[in-house]
């Protein structure tokens, strides 16, 4: 029994508490220290993971490809990241719909702050945690470039910020669905790119994930205006209370810092979309120089294969003859 209760201290989630309902009671979950240790056993679980698509799908295909270096260590980031967005879109969706939070948008912010999780809530943020702590040592087992350490480090940063950024201030339920959005362009992104290095003249999957990204991103913002402009500075609870899990929610009575919020989001919405933009203009400007250079390269090989007009005369034993056979010099005409 005391090793049962260690084992479930690493595999299941913590801090359960009976919450009393209308038709009971309900088991949820709250933070604490305990939580690394979940955190941890579940990173050593995303790593076998990892390692075992590397070896029995990514790999497999590599060696039929024949690509190079770094077409590889592309493909391999992709592949992965396919593998668990596309897992991620799936479980992300399955809780916000179970959980009511798309059919219901006023609970994003009603009885805030979210301090008691459902137990899937919980487990989806454990496992998020894990997954993108295992791709720092990931970075040394797959041998990265060093070039591109420094790409693949603000990306880790910048999920593990929002990810316990959200766990921590008790904005979960805002979490998901941001993570949803976020995770369904990631993942045509990577696939797009899966299909471009088995096929370079496939880009078809970009297309759709331009039309994806932006559509995620114009819903992304609503979502900040709608829950940071209106909803939380309608909370009942303003009061500074970090013990019941309110840090926050008095300052958006503040109009100047609700505003000031608003403002970095929408800068940092159009930094993301300039960026996009700029993408999209150094592949389309690539695309019409490549099909410029093809149209020169086929009207050359045109010019080169037109047949030549073929002199009147013609060469026999190294003597030029004209077409009668006659010598083409002029006969000198013998003296009387």
């Amino acid at each position: 029994q005391v090793t049962a209760k260690t084992a479930f201290l690493f595999i299941l989630p913590q801090y359960n508490v009976s919450v009393p309902t209308a038709d009971g009671e309900l088991v949820q979950y709250h933070y604490g220290l305990k939580d690394l240790v979940t955190i941890l056993f579940y990173i050593f679980i995303a790593i076998i993971l990892h390692a075992v698509v590397q070896e029995y799908a990514l790999d497999k295909i590599n060696r039929r490809l024949h690509l190079s270096k770094v077409k590889h260590s592309k493909f391999n980031e992709s592949g992965q990241l396919v593998a668990f967005h596309l897992t991620s879109v799936i479980w992300c969706l399955y809780v916000v719909v179970t959980e009511g939070y798309i059919s219901n948008p006023r609970s994003l912010w009603e009885n805030y702050p979210h301090v008691y999780l459902p137990y899937q809530v919980k487990f989806f943020y454990l496992c998020q945690l894990a997954y993108w702590l295992h791709a720092l040592p990931e970075l040394y087992f797959q041998k990265v470039r060093k070039e591109e350490i420094p790409r693949q480090l603000r990306c880790i940063a910048l999920y593990l910020l929002h990810i316990a950024g959200a766990y921590l201030l008790n904005l979960t339920r805002l979490g998901l669905i941001l993570l949803l959005l976020q995770y369904l362009a990631e993942f045509f992104f990577h696939m797009a790119r899966l299909v471009y290095f088995t096929d370079e003249n496939n880009e078809k999957l970009f297309n759709v994930w331009a039309v994806v990204f932006v559509v995620t991103r114009l819903f992304t913002l609503t979502l900040y205006i709608l829950v940071i402009g209106f909803g939380l500075p309608r909370v009942e609870s303003q009061a500074l209370d970090p013990e019941r899990g309110n840090f926050f929610s008095f300052l958006f009575n503040n109009i100047l810092f609700r505003m000031s919020v608003l403002l970095l989001v929408c800068l940092f919405q159009a930094s993301v979309m300039w960026r996009f933009i700029h993408f999209q203009l150094r592949r389309w400007r690539e695309y019409w120089n490549e099909q410029s250079s093809r149209k020169r390269a086929a009207a050359g090989t045109r010019q080169q294969t037109r047949p030549l007009k073929r002199d009147s005369s013609y060469h026999e034993n190294g003597v030029v003859k004209a077409e009668n056979g006659t010598s083409p010099r002029t006969k000198k005409l013998k003296s009387p």
